[in-house]
């Protein structure tokens, strides 16, 4: 009975984003009901590629991946997988007609993380675009349930989240990818010597792709508006107190915002989105 091992699978995806991030958690919750599986899902994809460039340091980290994409796409052509994350994750594919050139393209992003990288403006681009836009635009495909003309006209404004979420990501983690994983994503920026006119220069990027992205948020369908606004308000309340920091604060210490801030957004945020005032 594969419904049960089905079942299974998701639950899985669903056990797997709440352990590693609180605020995409609750994003998903606000989510209409019928799509937070799909979500679930994508997202437990992603968090395992993650997991094996960042943490299985004591593993052969090129042979985990490469096996992870080929289990991946044969995954998608059976229609079945042993693995239940990538059960979940085949299912969401398959049933949302996701193009597999997005899921290519997040490989190739995590392909990056396995050698250090000199990264330029256009590997930068390329490696957001991987990692995070493709992220957003297989969400998008959720929320747009097979609507081609709406997933297209709210395109540009999913890749725009995506990509400021991620650099939002760049500037939290800057202290650990510097020093435990030797990255620098930043190009023509020497993190041994990062000054606050480099920050503010990423600063100001960041918040020119979150002011486009709120224009999209208001025309996603009301099922999904909600949950990504949540997320929004989660990344942009610590982009915003990161903002507030010097370089050199940020190169010493990983900024959060605690979990009782975030129930405190979430309620606001939800009274903003049922007033109609994001």
């Amino acid at each position: 009975m594969k419904e049960l091992f089905d079942q299974l699978s998701a639950e899985c995806s669903k056990l797997t984003t709440k352990r590693y991030s609180t605020s995409f958690s609750l994003g998903i919750y606000f989510l209409g009901k019928e799509i937070r599986q799909p979500i679930y899902s994508i997202y437990g994809f992603v968090r395992l590629a993650d997991e094996i460039v960042d943490s299985f340091h004591q593993f052969d980290k090129k042979y985990l991946l490469q096996k992870f994409k080929e289990d991946t796409f044969e995954a998608i052509e059976m229609g079945i997988s042993l693995n239940p994350v990538l059960n979940a994750f085949q299912k969401i594919i398959n049933q949302y007609q996701i193009d597999h050139e997005l899921i290519t393209l997040f490989l190739r992003s995590m392909e990056m993380d396995l050698s250090e990288q000199v990264y330029t403006p256009a590997l930068y681009d390329a490696y957001v675009l991987g990692s995070a836009e493709v992220v957003g635009l297989m969400c998008l495909k959720v929320f747009t349930k097979g609507d081609e003309q709406e997933y297209q006209r709210l395109k540009p404004y999913a890749m725009k989240l995506g990509s400021a979420f991620q650099k939002v990501n760049f500037l939290r983690d800057v202290k650990a990818d510097h020093q435990a994983l030797k990255r620098s994503y930043f190009p023509n920026v020497d993190l041994a010597v990062f000054c606050d006119n480099q920050k503010k220069q990423i600063e100001e990027e960041i918040e020119a792709e979150f002011n486009d992205a709120l224009v999209g948020i208001k025309m996603l369908p009301l099922h999904s508006r909600n949950g990504v606004y949540l997320a929004y308000v989660y990344y942009k309340k610590l982009f915003n107190k990161i903002k507030g920091l010097s370089a050199e604060r940020i190169m010493t210490e990983r900024i959060r915002i605690p979990n009782h801030h975030k129930i405190g957004l979430m309620f606001d945020s939800v009274i903003r989105h049922k007033l109609n005032v994001i």
